[in-house]
């Protein structure tokens, strides 16, 4: 996995067991983009460690700051694996723009 930090944010770090809010538009490396939660309008808030997302959000949250900005690479056995799920085919490498909204 790959993790790039656009913008470092402030106060305290992401750690596990943290109840986060998130902004994120998630793409396949070709750049077709899967989901974007700003065209939802409201931020996805999960539990870190909680096993509500796919382990790479699980590791490559850890560390963010609140106003902070990540790209997260995350290969297929971080992400849905050969079956994929929904519009990302098996085997996808994601791409997801993330930014930390709050840590609740």
């Amino acid at each position: 996995m790959v993790i790039d930090d656009i913008k470092i944010g402030t106060g305290v770090e992401v750690k596990k067991g943290d109840a986060v809010s998130v902004h994120y538009i998630g793409t396949l490396q070709n750049g077709q983009e899967f989901d974007n939660s700003h065209k939802r309008g409201t931020p996805f808030d999960f539990t870190v460690g909680g096993g509500q997302v796919i382990e790479g959000w699980e590791k490559g949250l850890i560390g963010m700051k609140v106003g902070g900005q990540r790209v997260l690479v995350v290969p297929p056995e971080m992400a849905y694996g050969e079956g994929g799920i929904g519009p990302i085919p098996g085997n996808a490498t994601l791409v997801f723009s993330i930014e930390l909204v709050a840590i609740k």
